[in-house]
């Protein structure tokens, strides 16, 4: 009796907690047939606090896209030379809302912040680092609609109003050299948050976001190294899976059906979503971020002298889709990739 009797105050004390971490507690949206287990919870509170941070910048108006190009008018316009004068302007105001702090000193404020007096000179690291960021930029919403679909991505979407994103990545060197009867750790008990704090690989990005390793679990035949798949293999991928979940806000079932794992035909929509933006956080890091490794000074480098790189938080910050799935390309057609060439205009037939 008296045992029972602690049962129930344990349940009831950690029922009282549990209910103390979400004051609007915990929805579970069914996102699978029922019985299978597939269903995605979400904090409200959580959710709450991440729509009031997720709201949009004041869209600046249109420009018109008429009149002779920015690379007519200026000197040493090499990305957005496509554009109308305008147009081009109307971009160049609209990275200092984006991204340049608003209380940088007055030698980085505003076209400071990448511009020197000559506004051709290349001098300033931060206007070379905006140059590959802008064919970044269009490269995402031209190339990877497949990820990022009609709704496209502009500086806000990593930056929202920071010199620096407020998510990215460097190699973790790891704890060093370790003495005794295990002499290395293998990538794991050295809990990071980049895989949740788990005991798993801390390191979930270098092998899947920089290098091209095989995603896998478990092996699809039995014997043989055509298709084998280690425990190991294992471990970085739950690793990178934990990172995914964390920066996405959602549980495996957002995925996958939780009664076959690796079964495409009955997994949900988001998983290709999902494996076209592994590819494409590849892609973006050994194209455009690791060339700039060079350009960046050595305090904006990591500890092995790594330039910064992109993950799933770096556009996500926690949420399901970026901006809780706010159009963000539309405003902003000159980021949506350059402008077709007008077609030269046949002579007119001569009439006889």
């Amino acid at each position: 009796m008296i045992r029972a009797t602690r049962l129930l105050v344990v349940l009831a004390l950690s029922s009282a907690l549990l209910a103390g971490c979400s004051k609007s507690g915990v929805e579970s949206v069914q996102n699978g047939y029922r019985g299978t287990g597939m269903a995605t919870l979400y904090d409200k509170d959580r959710v709450a606090a991440q729509y009031a941070a997720s709201q949009l910048p004041a869209v600046s108006p249109a420009a018109p896209g008429e009149g002779p190009t920015a690379g007519q008018i200026y000197q040493n316009v090499k990305v957005l030379d496509d554009l109308s004068a305008a147009e081009f302007a109307r971009v160049m105001l609209s990275i200092t809302e984006w991204v340049v702090p608003k209380d940088a000193p007055p030698e980085q404020a505003a076209c400071n912040y990448c511009h020197s007096a000559n506004l051709a000179d290349d001098s300033k690291y931060q206007k070379v680092v905006a140059r590959k960021m802008l064919q970044m930029t269009r490269d995402i919403n031209s190339k990877w609609q497949t990820h990022v679909a009609s709704t496209g991505v502009t500086c806000y979407t990593c930056h929202r109003g920071n010199a620096v994103p407020a998510y990215a990545w460097f190699k973790d060197p790891g704890p060093g050299h370790q003495s005794g009867i295990i002499a290395t750790r293998a990538g794991q008990n050295t809990p990071s948050l980049a895989a949740g704090l788990t005991s798993l690989p801390y390191d979930p990005f270098t092998p899947f976001l920089l290098n091209d390793e095989p995603i896998r679990v478990e092996g699809k035949s039995i014997g043989g190294d055509a298709n084998r798949s280690s425990i190991k293999q294992a471990e970085w991928t739950y690793s990178l899976m934990v990172h995914m979940s964390e920066s996405l806000g959602v549980n495996c079932a957002y995925c996958h059906n939780t009664r076959a794992w690796s079964d495409w035909s009955q997994s949900t929509p988001q998983r290709v979503t999902a494996w076209h933006g592994i590819r494409m956080a590849r892609e973006l890091n050994n194209q455009y971020m690791v060339p700039l490794t060079e350009t960046f000074p050595a305090n904006r480098l990591g500890v092995t002298g790594d330039v910064a790189k992109v993950n799933c938080s770096t556009c996500h910050q926690g949420v399901y889709k970026p901006m809780f799935g706010a159009s963000l390309a539309k405003d902003y057609p000159e980021l949506r990739g350059r402008k077709a060439t007008p077609a030269a205009t046949p002579p007119v037939a001569a009439v006889p």
